[in-house]
């Protein structure tokens, strides 16, 4: 038997990090973990304070939506996370965010593209914005399901927030501060009226392979697990 505790920590600790830095402020937001081995993730619930939370607040849900373990509903962005999971084998930790620079862009409706070597390698070759659907409806599911096949680790809700992506709980989180630097340099550059130096397309294409080949290692490694 998969031990939930585990995940269920690993889920909570990472919502105290998040909010002990002022990324989570009150209810907003939520994250989620694939547990290996098993259709299910844990994932945060939903209207709950995330300084106060324990791990038996966290909540177990299969990979059809259903709460298995947990004393409170899950969050209402649950789907949203599941379609990441259920599209992208080499997710395995999901975290979203209303964070201020990345939330700017979301009301802009602007992608942002690439400007660093870092931002490339971890986050993926552009950040785009996936278009408006409301918190857990069908519209945004499919909006979510589109977006993710570009193999990108963040990307920008249209007039909501952002969501990124990780392999693992560390690297999905170590995203979000990625993209909330990328985020603050891009709004100050744009606004100092002058012009905007990006990297080469044929650069960013060069670095954008190598998180693409760590993506298929992932792939295979889990494949290996399983099999």
């Amino acid at each position: 038997m998969t031990d939930m505790l585990r995940w269920k920590t690993e889920v909570l600790e990472c919502t105290h990090r998040l909010a002990h830095r002022g990324i989570f402020v009150g209810t907003g937001g939520n994250v989620s973990r694939r547990i290996p081995g098993e259709n299910l993730i844990a994932v945060t619930p939903s209207g709950k304070d995330y300084p106060a939370m324990a791990p038996d607040d966290i909540c177990i849900v299969d990979f059809d939506g259903t709460l298995r373990e947990g004393a409170h509903r899950q969050s209402i962005e649950t789907g949203m996370h599941l379609s990441v999971y259920k599209n992208r084998p080499d997710v395995n930790a999901i975290i979203h965010t209303h964070q201020v620079y990345g939330s700017i862009f979301a009301v802009l409706n602007m992608p942002i593209p690439a400007l660093f070597d870092e931002q490339v390698f971890n986050l993926g070759i552009r950040v785009d914005v996936v278009p408006y659907g409301l918190s857990g409806t069908p519209e945004l599911l499919a909006n979510v399901t589109a977006a993710v096949a570009n193999r990108c680790n963040a990307f920008i809700l249209q007039n909501h927030g952002v969501i990124l992506l990780g392999a693992d709980m560390e690297e999905a989180e170590r995203n979000v501060g990625l993209l909330e630097k990328t985020a603050t340099v891009y709004y100050y550059a744009m606004a100092s009226g002058r012009d905007i130096s990006v990297l080469k397309p044929d650069v960013a294409e060069l670095l954008f392979s190598i998180l693409k080949d760590k993506q298929e290692k992932e792939i295979a490694k889990k494949n290996q697990a399983a099999g």
